[in-house]
């Protein structure tokens, strides 16, 4: 198996929970503190060793584009006004080892259709799946803990927490052996399945790694849950011939396709933030203070 040099991010969704903010922009722009999400994403890549980044766009996702394009007029009036700090903030966007690839996903038909769509650009190597609205932060960042994990076992892995009975619902539950203390060797995955159906109470995160063999399974899945191609779908049938690992990893994730997600983001990334995370948390306490939370 080659590493991963390749990350898919689908990005084509049209945000309806946020409306009307996201009337005119993508949700993937909406800033976390000073970031798009898509940028924390995108470093988060990065930050793993990977290079090449893969977005399945939609007609309303220009903006995403023009964010990891050059901005000519931008740095040269920052270069102008000798405003030094500020150009190197916009010129780290996209560092020049890093490329960017734009595809259309023509029809919105799931998760694992947008992951089809990529399917020339991976040309038949491992690659990374991540989803901007999941804000994942860890010490080590979770991309590098499953790209080390990859390059131990050689297979698929796929990031899971543990979720409360109640919220089956939202994600893709697997079950399987566990082989160590964060690693379990799956033997099932379901799509969102009632608590009562559910096989675990480990939920897949918005992180994946995926051998090629997943496309095939995805080539020929009919439609499943929602009237869409799911990836839970191909990733179950990669599973009759591949190992297939869920991994728990160390840190936190933020929600933000849901707007208390969001939220919550929005302030610990700002506490923890060196600039303005010292006044925020004044903030915060006098607000306490004067009995307004």
């Amino acid at each position: 198996m080659k590493p991963i040099t390749k990350a898919l991010f689908p990005v084509a969704g049209l945000g309806t929970r946020f409306l009307p903010a996201t009337k005119a922009q993508p949700k993937e722009m909406l800033p976390v503190v000073d970031k798009p999400l898509i940028q924390y994403a995108i470093e988060e890549a990065y930050e793993a060793g990977i290079r090449e980044m893969i977005f399945v766009t939609g007609r309303t996702k220009r903006a995403i584009e023009d964010h990891f394009d050059m901005a000519y007029e931008l740095e040269t009036e920052l270069a102008a006004a000798n405003k030094h700090e500020l150009l190197r903030v916009v010129q780290s966007i996209k560092p020049d080892d890093l490329e960017c690839v734009f595809i259309r996903q023509p029809k919105m038909l799931g998760l694992g259709h947008a992951v089809l769509c990529g399917s020339l650009l991976i040309n038949g190597e491992p690659f990374a799946v991540l989803l901007a609205d999941d804000l994942m932060v860890g010490e080590k960042p979770i991309m590098r803990q499953m790209v080390e994990q990859y390059a131990e076992w050689r297979a698929s892995i796929i990031a899971v927490q543990e979720v409360p009975p109640e919220q089956t619902r939202r994600y893709g539950i697997v079950a399987g052996t566990p082989v160590r203390d964060r690693l379990v060797d799956v033997s099932r995955i379901v799509e969102k399945p009632a608590p009562e159906d559910a096989p675990s109470n480990l939920g897949v995160a918005g992180r994946y790694i995926l051998t090629p063999g997943v496309l095939d399974e995805i080539r020929n899945l009919p439609r499943g849950v929602g009237g869409e191609i799911q990836l839970t779908d191909g990733i179950a049938g990669l599973l009759r011939r591949e190992k297939v690992f869920a991994y728990r990893y160390e840190g936190r994730r933020y929600d933000c396709g849901s707007k208390e997600g969001f939220l919550q983001a929005s302030v610990e990334l700002a506490l923890e933030h060196p600039q303005i995370g010292p006044g925020f948390r004044d903030y915060l306490a006098s607000l306490r203070e004067s009995g307004r939370v």
